[in-house]
C-alpha cells in the first residue's frame, strides 16, 4: 500500500537529482511541482507530514488508486490539482484550496459535483466520464454552481448521462463547455441556456441525440453570438451572418403570419361579435331614451335691480340633462328597476 509521504518524495530519483546539496526541509519548502502519477498511491498521509510543502502549486496524482480526497489543507497555494482516474466517490476536503484554478477529477466515481463553494478562483472544472451505476447521471449542486458563476470558464461534463442543462444557466462566464456523449435531446432548451452565456466560444456536444435534430447547428450558432467552434468545426463570419439574417427573416415572417391570422379572426370571433352587437344596441337605446325624456325650461334666476331676470348657469341645466340620461341608461341595464322607477327618478330632479 503506497501513500504520499515526505519519505516517498525523498526517495524519488527525480527529486534526489533536483534536491542537490540542499537539505530535505529546504528543498520541500521551495518545491512547486510534485508529480506522483501512476504510482499505485491509495491515500495521502496526514497533512502535518507534508506541511513543509507550502509553496506547492501543481500536484499530479492521476492514475492512482486514491478513494478519498483528504489531507490537502497544507497546499494553500495549490493552483492545479490532477486527480483523474482514481476511485474517488465524493468531492470533499477541497474548501481550503482557495487558490485552486484548475481541478481535474475525470474518470472517478463521483455522482454529485459539490463542496466547491469557497473555490472562488476556480476557472476549470473537469468531471468527465464518471463511473456511475447504470441509469445514474451526474448531478451538480446548484449552490456550488452559483458560487462558481463569476470565475468558471471551462466545464467538462462529458459521458455522464446528463439529459438537461437548466442548472448550468447561472455560469454566465463560461467560454468552453464539453458535454459530449450524454443524453441531451432538445434544441430549444440548449438555445435558451446557451444564449445566457455571452462569452461562450467553444461548444462540444458530439454524441448527444440532439445533434441529429434538423438545423441543430444553425440554431446554436445563432443563439451564441461569440461561438467560434462547434463540435470541433470552426464557424466563419460569413456563415454566421447568413444564419443571423435567416433567423431574422424567419421571425419577421412568423410575426406577419400571426398578425394576419389575428386580423382574419377578429371580425368573426364570437366575443367580438357579441360585443359589437351590445354596443350598437346600447347606442340606439341611449338615443331613444334621450329623445323620450321630457324637456325642461331653463330655470330663471332672481331678477336684477333694473332688468329682466337673469338666466341660471347653463352648465347647471346641461348637467341636469346629462344626469337624467345617465339615470335612464342605468334603469334599462338594471333588471331590478321598472319603468315607473325611471319616472320617479326624473321627478326628483
Amino acid at each position: 500500500m503506497v501513500r504520499l509521504t515526505v519519505d516517498l518524495i525523498a526517495k524519488s530519483s527525480s527529486h534526489i537529482r533536483k534536491k542537490g546539496d540542499r537539505s530535505l526541509p529546504e528543498y520541500l519548502r521551495r518545491l512547486t511541482h510534485l508529480n506522483f502519477s501512476n504510482r499505485g498511491i491509495v491515500d495521502i498521509l496526514s497533512q502535518e507530514d507534508l506541511s513543509m510543502c507550502r509553496d506547492l502549486t501543481v500536484l499530479y496524482l492521476y492514475d492512482n488508486q486514491i478513494s478519498r480526497i483528504s489531507n490537502l489543507g497544507f497546499a494553500c497555494r495549490l493552483t492545479h490539482l490532477y486527480l483523474q482516474n482514481n476511485s474517488i466517490d465524493r468531492m470533499e476536503d477541497l474548501c481550503e484550496l482557495q487558490s485552486l484554478a484548475k481541478l481535474y477529477l475525470g474518470g472517478n466515481c463521483i455522482a454529485v459535483v459539490e463542496g466547491l463553494e469557497r473555490l472562488t478562483k476556480l476557472k476549470e472544472l473537469h468531471v468527465e466520464n464518471q463511473r456511475l451505476a447504470p441509469g445514474e447521471k451526474l448531478l451538480l449542486d446548484p449552490r456550488t454552481l452559483l458560487r462558481l458563476a463569476d470565475s468558471l470558464r471551462v466545464l467538462n461534463i462529458s459521458q455522464n448521462g446528463v439529459d438537461e442543462v437548466w442548472d448550468l444557466g447561472v455560469l454566465r462566464g463560461l467560454t468552453h463547455l464539453s458535454a459530449t456523449d450524454n443524453l441531451l435531446q432538445h434544441v430549444q432548451d440548449l438555445e435558451e441556456v446557451f444564449s445566457q452565456w455571452p462569452q461562450l466560444q467553444r461548444l462540444d456536444l458530439i454524441g448527444n441525440p440532439v445533434c441529429q435534430k434538423p438545423k441543430y447547428r444553425d440554431h446554436l450558432i445563432t443563439a451564441c453570438p461569440r461561438l467560434e467552434v462547434l463540435d470541433g468545426k470552426e464557424i466563419n463570419a460569413l456563415a454566421r451572418q447568413f444564419l443571423v439574417n435567416w433567423k431574422a427573416q424567419k421571425e419577421a415572417g412568423k410575426r406577419a403570419r400571426d398578425e394576419r391570422a389575428l386580423a382574419s379572426l377578429a371580425p368573426h370571433h364570437p366575443f367580438l361579435t357579441h360585443l359589437d352587437t351590445a354596443l350598437s344596441r346600447g347606442a340606439v337605446l341611449s338615443c331613444s331614451l334621450a329623445n323620450s325624456l321630457p324637456r325642461r325650461e331653463p330655470l330663471q334666476g332672481p331678477q336684477g335691480p333694473n332688468g329682466p331676470p337673469r338666466p341660471s348657469d347653463p352648465s347647471h341645466s346641461s348637467a341636469t340633462r346629462v344626469h337624467s340620461l345617465a339615470l335612464a341608461l342605468r334603469a334599462t341595464s338594471s333588471p331590478g328597476l321598472c319603468p315607473g322607477a325611471l319616472g320617479d327618478s326624473n321627478t326628483k330632479h
